[in-house]
């Protein structure tokens, strides 16, 4: 897709990938509608892109029906006045670095929602408003495809998002509309407290920028590419996962001491 001015729907906007996103998808050309919960942050930046006047901005918090409701009902209004949105990039998550036994039910059910179930309900809503040609893109993670001690909340949603993902662009097949999917690895952002920083660097795991993120954002957005994984061996490990999971499970068995020793860190013990 041409991305010169296409409208872009961004979730997670505030966040450290999203402002990258938003920079690079401005330089492509393309108006943005940014979603966050803090609308303070949201304005602030719209006002540090080059043409903010070309942006609007939606302060809603979409893990509640109320949230989601707000971006609904602008995009239809958006749609009325023939400007509707061409991409809708489904980029806001969390998640929580702890053993399941530790976590509490309404942590866990936040955490799938926000970053499984808010997904498929905005692609839902996107099929009354979006353009036909239009684009679905969900921002995932590799641990979607490698289950990984102490997330495995995240690696539940994030693999449903993927399977997710691969239906909906099966099943929109001829329709006008794609589902891509894109999984990063560990990304540099404040998502990541030290703790984990401090593990990923002790296990050799390697992490890219935002901005190295928000370039194959662009970059599957215009070759229309059904599914990316970012980075070396993540990528690997990926496959290889799919075909011989035991022998990823062996390589993480001999990292457990070290990720069992940050999570206990992570909970003050």
């Amino acid at each position: 897709m041409e991305l010169q001015d296409k409208r872009v729907l961004l979730t997670g906007a505030s966040g450290g990938i999203g402002k990258e996103i938003a920079k690079a998808l401005e330089a492509k050309g393309a108006k943005l509608l940014l979603v966050a919960r803090n609308g303070n942050k949201l304005e602030a930046l719209k006002n540090s892109l080059e043409f903010p006047h070309q942006h609007e901005v939606v302060a809603a918090d979409l893990s509640t029906d109320e949230g989601l409701e707000k971006v609904k009902q602008t995009c239809l209004n958006l749609s009325h006045k023939e400007q509707r949105i061409d991409v809708l990039i489904n980029n806001a998550g969390s998640n929580q670095f702890s053993f399941l036994a530790q976590r509490s039910s309404p942590s866990i059910e936040l955490e799938m929602r926000l970053n499984l179930l808010v997904p498929m309900l905005l692609s839902q809503s996107a099929l009354s408003w979006i353009s036909r040609p239009g684009i679905i893109l969900n921002v995932g993670s590799t641990f979607g495809s490698i289950g990984f001690p102490g997330y495995t909340t995240y690696c539940a949603a994030k693999s449903g998002l993927q399977r997710f993902s691969e239906a909906l662009d099966r099943e929109l097949d001829g329709s006008g509309i794609r589902t891509l999917y894109l999984a990063p690895r560990a990304t540099d952002t404040t998502l990541n407290d030290r703790f984990v920083n401090q593990m990923n660097q002790q296990l050799g795991n390697k992490s890219d920028s935002p901005e190295v993120v928000a370039g194959h954002v662009v970059d599957i957005l215009e070759k229309e590419q059904a599914s990316r994984w970012i980075g070396w061996p993540e990528k690997l490990f990926a496959r290889v996962n799919q075909i011989l999971p035991g022998v990823v499970s062996k390589s993480i068995r001999k990292q457990q001491d070290i990720i069992h020793h940050f999570i206990n860190q992570v909970h003050g013990k």
